[in-house]
């Protein structure tokens, strides 16, 4: 899936859309800290809630397809040969004809999530199932064809789990006895303005579902849960967006050395977005990657010397293990450069950092940052000094 695939999901996701998204259940699971024990489940149709409950579920189904993705959201392959595989349970769920054998389904799912995790706190894991429906054709307005004639149709079962939060002491003013009082509430609040975790199955590209995979919403940026991967899902590894940016970066040290002019970084980065951006003009699906092929042609276009294949093939090798392997372009390309230093912090845009130079000026070093305003200090503009 990439984003253009996500958004068109996650906008659908609004009251009174039945007509391209029809939700069809939900159901609710309330999980016991600690023990891990169900302490209560309903199973009810989405329609049948109130319209403020409604409203407050569909914006939690909206964080679970917000984010960057390799970043925040995953698309990951099921593993093979596994017994009780989820893959298997969730493939199943989407074709049970009743309600009472969709719990029982769901909630397999469930007891694999607190088989191996214990939480300090209540949780509550929800599961939707629905299709989601788009017309393959805008409908002619002379010949009235197309529109809802044929529509791409695609079940689906979305899962997110929420954890809860003890409501805080307050003082209150009661309106009718006039005074003042402590709130005196004990409920648990549902946090659903922040997953811990949920998922998408299956995995929609270009309005064509693929079982084989699944869109995986992790709790925080960069963090995926290795356990609910491994041991929930049932997935292959994940390597993150700054993983991947890492290792990138650690190959391109072991073919250029450390020690490295910013006219050649800025070259690679601007070599890097070129790939993106003519992805973007083609309107290709599937986004563009690196391997050391496309590694070796970048070096040497961007000024390095002594670039050949056999080099870069084994700098692939040490780092990831893999000479094969390839980078998603999109997650190379940094959206600030920070340079660090005692004195002050830069932050740059990669696109100008050939404006920059590192350089020894009467025996001390230097940063030298070409620019093109006046530089205003405590609002007084800077004197210009002629070196």
């Amino acid at each position: 899936m990439n984003k253009k695939d996500i958004a068109n999901i996650r906008k659908q996701f609004k009251l009174d859309n039945d007509h391209i998204m029809k939700i069809r259940e939900i159901f609710n699971v309330y999980v016991k800290k600690e023990s891990g024990e169900i302490y209560h489940h309903i199973c009810q149709p989405f329609q049948m809630l109130e319209q403020e409950s409604q409203e407050l579920f569909l914006t939690n189904f909206k964080k679970v397809l917000t984010g960057e993705l390799d970043t925040k959201l995953f698309e990951l392959r099921f593993q093979r040969d596994i017994n009780e595989s989820a893959q298997t349970i969730l493939y199943e769920g989407l074709h049970l004809d009743t309600t009472e054998a969709w719990i029982e389904n769901m909630l397999q799912i469930v007891e694999k999530m607190y088989a191996h995790t214990v939480y300090e706190f209540d949780t509550m894991v929800t599961f939707i199932r629905g299709e989601l429906r788009k017309p393959t054709s805008k409908r002619n307005s002379e010949s009235e064809e197309g529109g809802d004639d044929a529509v791409y149709s695609n079940e689906f079962i979305l899962c997110s789990q929420n954890k809860t939060d003890q409501p805080k002491k307050a003082l209150l003013f009661d309106y009718i006895e006039k005074e003042f009082k402590p709130n005196n509430a004990f409920d648990p609040i549902i946090n659903l303005a922040q997953p811990l975790s949920g998922f998408l199955f299956p995995a929609i590209t270009d309005n064509a579902a693929d079982v084989n995979h699944i869109l995986y919403c992790a709790g925080k940026v960069n963090e995926p849960d290795e356990t609910f991967v491994f041991d929930v899902l049932n997935c292959e590894g994940i390597i993150t967006a700054m993983e991947n940016k890492g290792c990138f970066e650690q190959i391109l040290i072991n073919v250029m050395g450390d020690e490295v002019d910013t006219k050649v970084i800025s070259n690679v980065y601007e070599e890097i977005d070129k790939m993106v951006q003519d992805n973007k003009e083609q309107e290709e699906s599937e986004p563009p990657k690196l391997d050391y092929k496309d590694v070796e042609r970048i070096l040497t276009v961007s000024g390095v010397e002594n670039v050949d294949t056999a080099k870069v093939e084994h700098a692939f090798k040490a780092v990831v293990d893999d000479e094969k392997h390839e980078f998603k372009a999109s997650s190379l390309i940094p959206k600030k450069i920070k340079i660090n230093t005692s004195v002050a912090d830069v932050s740059i845009n990669p696109k100008e950092l050939n404006k920059v130079k590192y350089i020894m000026y009467q025996g001390k070093r230097c940063l030298l940052l070409e620019i093109d305003e006046d530089v205003v200090l405590e609002g007084f503009r800077l004197e210009t000094e002629t070196l």
